[in-house]
């Protein structure tokens, strides 16, 4: 089981979600990635964006740092999928 590590913009974008079910759904799946099942989503170079088929779409970006620990980037949903890749970009570039 990997470690599952949170920036602070991910813990940001988390702690405004007030939709119980999507939080439940999100942590499901942050649940299932430690243990090695990702599901549904895309890799994208060095991040994989995962999506979350509920809502509005959301999506949860990480990085897998290939030393036990995978890094929860950022959240968002499809409305704003452009943005939030560019910035799961930029925060993944920190972890090498």
């Amino acid at each position: 089981m990997k470690r599952i590590q949170k920036t602070a913009a991910f813990d940001k974008w988390i702690s405004k979600l007030n939709d119980a079910r999507a939080l439940a759904l999100i942590d499901m799946r942050i649940k299932r990635l430690a243990e090695g099942n990702p599901g549904y989503g895309r890799f994208l170079g060095k991040i994989t964006e995962m999506k979350i088929e509920y809502g509005p779409g959301y999506r949860v970006y990480y990085t897998d740092t290939g030393k036990e620990i995978i890094v929860l980037l950022c959240g968002g949903d499809k409305s704003t999928q452009q943005s939030d890749i560019k910035t799961a970009r930029k925060l993944a570039a920190q972890y090498g």
